[in-house]
Protein backbone atom coordinates (compact mmCIF):
# COMPACT_ATOMS: atom_id res chain seq x y z
CA UNK A 1 0.00 0.00 0.00
CA UNK A 2 1.69 3.32 -0.67
CA UNK A 3 0.73 6.71 1.18
CA UNK A 4 -2.52 8.39 -0.62
CA UNK A 5 -3.04 12.49 0.48
CA UNK A 6 -6.54 11.13 2.32
CA UNK A 7 -8.06 14.85 1.96
CA UNK A 8 -7.24 14.97 -1.74
CA UNK A 9 -8.89 11.44 -2.03
CA UNK A 10 -12.01 12.51 -0.12
CA UNK A 11 -12.72 15.91 -1.98
CA UNK A 12 -12.46 13.92 -5.55
CA UNK A 13 -14.57 10.81 -4.18
CA UNK A 14 -16.87 13.43 -2.93
CA UNK A 15 -16.91 15.26 -6.34
CA UNK A 16 -17.88 12.28 -8.32
CA UNK A 17 -20.16 11.84 -5.65
CA UNK A 18 -22.03 14.84 -6.65
CA UNK A 19 -21.94 14.33 -10.28
CA UNK A 20 -23.57 10.95 -9.69
CA UNK A 21 -26.07 11.94 -7.03
CA UNK A 22 -27.41 15.05 -10.21
CA UNK A 23 -26.05 13.03 -13.34
CA UNK A 24 -25.56 15.45 -16.44
CA UNK A 25 -27.10 14.82 -19.96
CA UNK A 26 -23.83 12.89 -20.67
CA UNK A 27 -24.05 10.85 -17.74
CA UNK A 28 -28.05 10.25 -18.85
CA UNK A 29 -27.18 9.26 -22.16
CA UNK A 30 -25.57 6.43 -21.01
CA UNK A 31 -27.51 5.65 -18.21
CA UNK A 32 -30.38 5.21 -20.75
CA UNK A 33 -28.13 2.68 -23.27
CA UNK A 34 -27.38 0.59 -20.34
CA UNK A 35 -30.84 -1.30 -21.28
CA UNK A 36 -28.97 -2.11 -24.99
CA UNK A 37 -25.93 -3.99 -23.31
CA UNK A 38 -27.80 -5.79 -20.58
CA UNK A 39 -31.98 -5.92 -20.39
CA UNK A 40 -32.15 -5.76 -16.76
CA UNK A 41 -30.54 -1.98 -16.71
CA UNK A 42 -33.43 -0.34 -17.44
CA UNK A 43 -33.05 3.13 -16.97
CA UNK A 44 -34.82 3.59 -13.94
CA UNK A 45 -33.30 0.70 -12.19
CA UNK A 46 -29.38 1.86 -13.81
CA UNK A 47 -30.58 5.58 -12.09
CA UNK A 48 -31.51 4.40 -8.74
CA UNK A 49 -28.02 2.81 -8.71
CA UNK A 50 -25.87 5.75 -9.83
CA UNK A 51 -27.71 8.16 -7.48
CA UNK A 52 -27.47 5.78 -4.38
CA UNK A 53 -23.61 5.70 -5.02
CA UNK A 54 -23.34 9.46 -5.60
CA UNK A 55 -24.74 9.96 -2.20
CA UNK A 56 -23.17 7.56 -0.47
CA UNK A 57 -19.73 9.27 -1.75
CA UNK A 58 -20.69 12.47 0.53
CA UNK A 59 -17.83 14.10 2.28
CA UNK A 60 -18.84 13.42 6.03
CA UNK A 61 -19.72 9.82 5.61
CA UNK A 62 -15.75 9.25 3.10
CA UNK A 63 -14.03 11.30 6.07
CA UNK A 64 -15.95 8.95 8.65
CA UNK A 65 -14.89 5.63 6.61
CA UNK A 66 -11.48 6.07 5.83
CA UNK A 67 -10.93 7.33 9.65
CA UNK A 68 -11.10 4.09 10.95
CA UNK A 69 -8.12 2.84 8.96
CA UNK A 70 -4.26 3.45 8.64
CA UNK A 71 -3.40 4.46 5.47
CA UNK A 72 -0.47 6.32 5.75
CA UNK A 73 1.74 3.52 4.62
CA UNK A 74 4.59 3.51 2.54
CA UNK A 75 5.36 0.10 1.14
CA UNK A 76 5.09 -0.69 -2.57
CA UNK A 77 1.60 -0.43 -4.26
CA UNK A 78 0.00 -4.06 -4.50
CA UNK A 79 -1.89 -5.09 -7.73
CA UNK A 80 -5.22 -6.19 -6.03
CA UNK A 81 -7.35 -8.34 -8.80
CA UNK A 82 -11.07 -7.52 -8.50
CA UNK A 83 -13.77 -10.05 -10.53
CA UNK A 84 -16.36 -7.82 -10.47
CA UNK A 85 -20.45 -9.45 -10.45
CA UNK A 86 -22.83 -7.92 -13.00
CA UNK A 87 -26.55 -8.75 -11.30
CA UNK A 88 -26.88 -5.00 -10.91
CA UNK A 89 -25.55 -1.74 -11.76
CA UNK A 90 -22.56 -0.61 -10.80
CA UNK A 91 -22.13 -3.17 -8.16
CA UNK A 92 -18.91 -3.48 -7.73
CA UNK A 93 -18.01 -0.33 -7.73
CA UNK A 94 -17.19 -0.43 -4.04
CA UNK A 95 -14.67 -2.55 -4.32
CA UNK A 96 -12.48 -0.51 -6.59
CA UNK A 97 -13.48 2.04 -4.21
CA UNK A 98 -11.59 0.34 -1.48
CA UNK A 99 -8.59 -0.25 -3.67
CA UNK A 100 -8.06 3.24 -4.89
CA UNK A 101 -8.91 4.30 -1.07
CA UNK A 102 -5.79 2.31 0.04
CA UNK A 103 -3.16 3.20 -2.40
CA UNK A 104 -3.13 0.26 -4.40
CA UNK A 105 -3.73 -1.11 -8.13
CA UNK A 106 -7.25 -2.15 -9.14
CA UNK A 107 -6.39 -5.01 -12.06
CA UNK A 108 -10.36 -4.82 -12.82
CA UNK A 109 -12.26 -8.07 -14.59
CA UNK A 110 -15.80 -6.75 -15.16
CA UNK A 111 -18.87 -8.62 -15.65
CA UNK A 112 -20.16 -8.69 -19.22
CA UNK A 113 -23.78 -8.07 -17.73
CA UNK A 114 -21.91 -4.96 -16.73
CA UNK A 115 -19.01 -3.17 -18.77
CA UNK A 116 -19.56 -0.54 -19.86
CA UNK A 117 -20.99 2.06 -16.86
CA UNK A 118 -17.85 1.21 -14.16
CA UNK A 119 -15.47 3.20 -16.86
CA UNK A 120 -17.69 6.01 -17.53
CA UNK A 121 -17.55 6.36 -14.21
CA UNK A 122 -13.52 5.72 -13.03
CA UNK A 123 -12.70 7.83 -16.10
CA UNK A 124 -14.77 10.78 -14.65
CA UNK A 125 -13.07 10.30 -11.25
CA UNK A 126 -9.58 10.87 -13.17
CA UNK A 127 -10.61 14.03 -15.20
CA UNK A 128 -11.23 15.08 -11.32
CA UNK A 129 -7.98 14.04 -10.21
CA UNK A 130 -5.66 12.36 -12.71
CA UNK A 131 -3.46 10.87 -9.97
CA UNK A 132 -6.34 7.62 -10.16
CA UNK A 133 -5.36 7.06 -13.94
CA UNK A 134 -2.25 5.27 -12.80
CA UNK A 135 -4.12 3.38 -9.77
CA UNK A 136 -6.63 0.94 -11.85
CA UNK A 137 -6.60 -1.23 -15.28
CA UNK A 138 -9.16 -3.00 -17.01
CA UNK A 139 -7.80 -6.85 -17.81
CA UNK A 140 -9.49 -9.52 -19.97
CA UNK A 141 -7.35 -11.96 -17.96
CA UNK A 142 -5.92 -12.14 -14.38
CA UNK A 143 -2.28 -11.95 -14.21
CA UNK A 144 0.24 -10.90 -12.04
CA UNK A 145 -1.54 -10.12 -9.02
CA UNK A 146 -0.99 -9.90 -5.22
CA UNK A 147 -4.20 -10.39 -3.96
CA UNK A 148 -7.89 -11.12 -5.31
CA UNK A 149 -11.27 -9.76 -4.27
CA UNK A 150 -13.89 -12.09 -6.20
CA UNK A 151 -17.54 -12.22 -5.98
CA UNK A 152 -19.37 -15.19 -7.79
CA UNK A 153 -21.69 -17.47 -6.80
CA UNK A 154 -21.69 -20.83 -4.68
CA UNK A 155 -20.00 -22.82 -7.76
CA UNK A 156 -17.76 -20.15 -9.11
CA UNK A 157 -16.43 -19.63 -5.82
CA UNK A 158 -14.92 -23.49 -5.53
CA UNK A 159 -12.89 -22.13 -8.83
CA UNK A 160 -11.79 -19.28 -7.25
CA UNK A 161 -10.82 -21.02 -4.46
CA UNK A 162 -8.69 -23.40 -6.68
CA UNK A 163 -6.57 -20.55 -8.54
CA UNK A 164 -6.70 -18.17 -5.56
CA UNK A 165 -5.92 -20.08 -2.76
CA UNK A 166 -2.46 -19.19 -2.79
CA UNK A 167 -2.83 -15.41 -2.32
CA UNK A 168 -4.33 -13.68 0.24
CA UNK A 169 -8.13 -13.51 -0.82
CA UNK A 170 -11.84 -12.32 -0.51
CA UNK A 171 -13.86 -15.13 -2.11
CA UNK A 172 -17.75 -14.01 -1.82
CA UNK A 173 -20.89 -16.30 -2.60
CA UNK A 174 -24.26 -16.38 -2.90
CA UNK A 175 -26.06 -14.53 0.02
CA UNK A 176 -29.61 -13.28 0.09
CA UNK A 177 -31.67 -10.60 2.64
CA UNK A 178 -34.74 -11.73 4.95
CA UNK A 179 -37.03 -9.39 6.45
CA UNK A 180 -38.83 -10.18 9.67
CA UNK A 181 -42.40 -8.93 10.25
CA UNK A 182 -43.92 -8.99 13.35
CA UNK A 183 -47.77 -8.65 11.78
CA UNK A 184 -47.73 -4.31 13.33
CA UNK A 185 -46.29 -3.12 10.05
CA UNK A 186 -47.78 -0.25 8.68
CA UNK A 187 -48.78 -0.03 4.84
CA UNK A 188 -46.01 2.61 4.74
CA UNK A 189 -43.66 -0.24 6.01
CA UNK A 190 -44.86 -2.80 3.66
CA UNK A 191 -44.73 -0.68 0.44
CA UNK A 192 -41.17 0.56 1.66
CA UNK A 193 -40.63 -3.43 2.10
CA UNK A 194 -41.64 -3.55 -1.85
CA UNK A 195 -38.22 -0.99 -2.57
CA UNK A 196 -36.03 -3.81 -1.01
CA UNK A 197 -37.68 -6.86 -2.61
CA UNK A 198 -38.81 -5.14 -6.08
CA UNK A 199 -35.46 -2.54 -6.88
CA UNK A 200 -33.24 -4.06 -9.32
CA UNK A 201 -36.06 -6.97 -10.41
CA UNK A 202 -35.15 -8.89 -6.85
CA UNK A 203 -31.60 -9.68 -8.44
CA UNK A 204 -29.41 -8.15 -5.85
CA UNK A 205 -27.77 -10.02 -2.85
CA UNK A 206 -29.48 -7.23 -0.78
CA UNK A 207 -32.95 -7.75 -2.08
CA UNK A 208 -34.90 -9.82 0.38
CA UNK A 209 -36.29 -13.31 -1.01
CA UNK A 210 -37.62 -14.17 2.18
CA UNK A 211 -39.94 -13.10 5.14
CA UNK A 212 -40.29 -14.59 8.58
CA UNK A 213 -44.09 -14.22 9.38
CA UNK A 214 -45.38 -14.86 12.78
CA UNK A 215 -47.83 -17.92 12.96
CA UNK A 216 -51.47 -16.87 11.54
CA UNK A 217 -50.10 -14.16 9.02
CA UNK A 218 -52.62 -13.05 6.28
CA UNK A 219 -51.00 -11.88 3.20
CA UNK A 220 -53.88 -9.91 2.34
CA UNK A 221 -52.49 -6.27 3.90
CA UNK A 222 -49.02 -7.09 2.67
CA UNK A 223 -50.40 -7.53 -1.33
CA UNK A 224 -51.94 -4.62 -0.55
CA UNK A 225 -50.01 -2.77 0.58
CA UNK A 226 -47.33 -3.55 -2.31
CA UNK A 227 -49.79 -2.85 -5.21
CA UNK A 228 -48.01 0.43 -6.52
CA UNK A 229 -45.29 -2.17 -8.10
CA UNK A 230 -47.52 -4.20 -9.95
CA UNK A 231 -45.95 -2.40 -13.07
CA UNK A 232 -42.84 -4.73 -13.20
CA UNK A 233 -44.70 -7.21 -14.78
CA UNK A 234 -44.29 -5.20 -17.82
CA UNK A 235 -40.98 -5.76 -18.08
CA UNK A 236 -40.18 -9.12 -20.43
CA UNK A 237 -37.72 -10.70 -18.65
CA UNK A 238 -39.48 -10.72 -14.97
CA UNK A 239 -42.97 -11.58 -17.12
CA UNK A 240 -41.24 -14.44 -18.31
CA UNK A 241 -39.81 -15.46 -14.82
CA UNK A 242 -43.44 -14.89 -13.64
CA UNK A 243 -45.15 -17.00 -15.71
CA UNK A 244 -42.82 -19.66 -15.57
CA UNK A 245 -42.74 -20.03 -11.83
CA UNK A 246 -46.44 -19.46 -11.84
CA UNK A 247 -46.83 -22.72 -14.43
CA UNK A 248 -44.75 -25.09 -12.17
CA UNK A 249 -46.40 -24.22 -9.09
CA UNK A 250 -50.16 -24.52 -10.89
CA UNK A 251 -48.89 -28.06 -12.45
CA UNK A 252 -47.56 -29.48 -9.04
CA UNK A 253 -50.42 -28.03 -7.00
CA UNK A 254 -47.72 -26.12 -4.61
CA UNK A 255 -49.68 -23.95 -2.25
CA UNK A 256 -48.63 -20.60 -3.08
CA UNK A 257 -50.21 -17.32 -2.71
CA UNK A 258 -50.43 -14.60 -6.11
CA UNK A 259 -51.11 -10.97 -6.78
CA UNK A 260 -50.68 -10.51 -10.57
CA UNK A 261 -46.63 -9.81 -9.94
CA UNK A 262 -45.35 -11.90 -7.35
CA UNK A 263 -45.81 -15.01 -5.64
CA UNK A 264 -45.26 -16.30 -2.10
CA UNK A 265 -44.61 -19.39 -1.28
CA UNK A 266 -44.08 -21.21 2.00
CA UNK A 267 -40.29 -22.80 1.87
CA UNK A 268 -37.49 -23.23 4.31
CA UNK A 269 -35.55 -21.74 1.88
CA UNK A 270 -33.91 -18.73 1.91
CA UNK A 271 -33.14 -18.13 -2.06
CA UNK A 272 -36.79 -17.43 -4.32
CA UNK A 273 -36.79 -17.62 -7.81
CA UNK A 274 -37.32 -14.26 -9.39
CA UNK A 275 -40.93 -13.40 -9.11
CA UNK A 276 -41.58 -15.39 -5.63
CA UNK A 277 -41.03 -14.61 -2.31
CA UNK A 278 -40.40 -17.47 -0.12
CA UNK A 279 -42.06 -17.19 3.68
CA UNK A 280 -41.78 -19.18 6.90
CA UNK A 281 -43.61 -18.90 10.05
CA UNK A 282 -42.28 -18.66 13.80
CA UNK A 283 -43.77 -19.10 17.02
CA UNK A 284 -42.21 -15.86 18.66
CA UNK A 285 -39.75 -13.20 18.46
CA UNK A 286 -36.23 -15.92 20.15
CA UNK A 287 -37.56 -18.29 17.83
CA UNK A 288 -37.21 -15.97 14.92
CA UNK A 289 -33.72 -14.85 15.79
CA UNK A 290 -32.82 -18.61 16.32
CA UNK A 291 -33.65 -18.91 12.71
CA UNK A 292 -31.57 -15.99 11.60
CA UNK A 293 -28.56 -16.77 13.74
CA UNK A 294 -28.50 -20.20 12.03
CA UNK A 295 -29.14 -18.90 8.40
CA UNK A 296 -26.33 -15.84 9.18
CA UNK A 297 -23.72 -17.74 6.93
CA UNK A 298 -26.16 -17.14 3.97
CA UNK A 299 -27.34 -13.44 4.73
CA UNK A 300 -26.38 -10.31 3.39
CA UNK A 301 -28.77 -8.16 6.11
CA UNK A 302 -31.65 -8.69 7.63
CA UNK A 303 -34.98 -5.78 7.42
CA UNK A 304 -37.28 -5.70 9.85
CA UNK A 305 -38.02 -2.68 12.26
CA UNK A 306 -38.23 -5.77 15.67
CA UNK A 307 -35.51 -5.25 17.89
CA UNK A 308 -33.41 -8.26 17.72
CA UNK A 309 -29.88 -9.51 18.63
CA UNK A 310 -28.69 -10.58 15.86
CA UNK A 311 -24.82 -11.20 13.88
CA UNK A 312 -26.07 -9.82 10.48
CA UNK A 313 -26.61 -6.28 9.30
CA UNK A 314 -29.99 -4.71 10.20
CA UNK A 315 -32.06 -2.09 8.32
CA UNK A 316 -35.31 -0.74 8.50
CA UNK A 317 -37.99 -1.30 5.63
CA UNK A 318 -37.08 0.12 2.20
CA UNK A 319 -33.31 0.71 3.13
CA UNK A 320 -32.01 -2.79 2.26
CA UNK A 321 -30.51 -0.94 -1.04
CA UNK A 322 -29.02 1.75 -0.09
CA UNK A 323 -26.12 0.56 2.20
CA UNK A 324 -23.30 3.30 3.59
CA UNK A 325 -19.47 3.05 2.76
CA UNK A 326 -18.79 0.74 6.04
CA UNK A 327 -21.54 -1.55 4.76
CA UNK A 328 -18.84 -4.66 3.43
CA UNK A 329 -20.76 -7.09 1.75
CA UNK A 330 -20.49 -10.46 3.21
CA UNK A 331 -19.50 -8.68 6.32
CA UNK A 332 -15.82 -8.65 5.54
CA UNK A 333 -14.28 -5.35 5.79
CA UNK A 334 -12.66 -5.17 2.52
CA UNK A 335 -10.92 -2.40 3.48
CA UNK A 336 -9.19 -3.78 6.49
CA UNK A 337 -8.04 -6.35 4.06
CA UNK A 338 -6.51 -4.29 1.45
CA UNK A 339 -4.92 -1.53 4.19
CA UNK A 340 -3.22 -4.56 6.10
CA UNK A 341 -1.62 -6.13 2.60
Amino acid sequence: MSKINIKNAINSFSVLGKQLAEPDEQLMAIINDEQYHNAWFTPESVLRAVTAIGKMLNEADLTTWLSKYNLSGEAQPKKVGLILAGNIPLVGFHDVLCVLATGNHALIKTSSQDAYLIKHVLQRLVDINSSFADQFSFIERLTDFDAIVATGSNNSSRYFDYYFGKVPNIIRKNRNSIALLTGNETAEDLFALGHDIFDYYGLGCRNVSKLLVPEGYIFNFFFESIEEFKTIIHHHKYSNNYDYNKSIYLVNSDKHFDNGFLMAKEDERIASPLAVVYYSHYTDLQAAQQLLAEQSENLQCIVTKATIDVQSQVVGFGQSQQPALWDYADGIDTMDFLANL
